[in-house]
């Protein structure tokens, strides 16, 4: 049996969210069909995507290839496996994304992402370092990088970057940046965590 709280969820079906029926709830994400509400954000959270989005940007090869740097937009994933229209439907907002340059739909994009970064907050951590790390990589997104802030949001306290194992469709940890964000792929780019903390 499920808990209330999962039995008294509003549940949206892939047809009513292309409806719009989401358009007045606010900050959600959609899981396994059911309406989660997300919660406020820290000063550093907001400070880190914000920055973050804009140096990522910064450093795309001028003449290389195309690719835009969202933050907070909709992407559709797997469907769960569901006899019921309303237990279906995921959409995700990752904090950050890259990804390349063909024409944006809620449906497909994520077929195009490059790149996912998620910040983690008191209210998200599960659902980035489990959850949206298994989605993710089922739906083939090259690179993932977590960044792990403090427990007070004071401060970063690493990045664990991780790259998809393609035999198996899963996350492998490449790499964990404790000071310094280097990067070699999608961008080229070197990010002290002072210039993404700094008020």
């Amino acid at each position: 049996m499920s808990a209330p709280d999962e039995q008294d969820a509003q549940r949206v079906t892939a047809e009513e969210f292309d409806d719009g029926a989401t358009a007045e709830l606010g900050d959600i994400e959609i899981v396994d069909g059911r309406v989660v509400q997300m919660m406020a954000q820290s000063p550093l959270h907001s400070r880190v995507v914000r920055r973050l989005a804009g140096l990522l940007e910064a450093a795309r090869r001028p003449g290389g290839p195309c690719m835009v740097v969202d933050s907070d937009v909709a992407a559709r994933f797997a469907d769960s496996d569901s006899a019921a229209a309303d237990r279906r439907l995921n959409i995700r907002y990752p904090d950050i994304w890259i990804r390349d340059c063909e024409p944006y739909n809620v449906n497909t994009v994520r077929d195009h992402i490059l790149l996912i970064v998620e910040v983690t907050s008191e209210s998200t951590i599960d659902a980035d370092i489990t959850d949206k790390r298994i989605q993710y990589a089922i739906a083939g997104v090259p690179r993932y990088l977590i960044v792990r802030l403090d427990q007070k949001e004071e401060r970063i306290e690493e990045i664990e970057e991780y790259r998809l194992d393609w035999s198996g469709r899963r996350y492998r940890a490449h790499d964990v940046h404790r000071r310094v964000l280097l990067l070699d792929d999608p961008v080229e780019v070197t990010i002290p965590f002072d210039v993404l903390e700094q008020a």
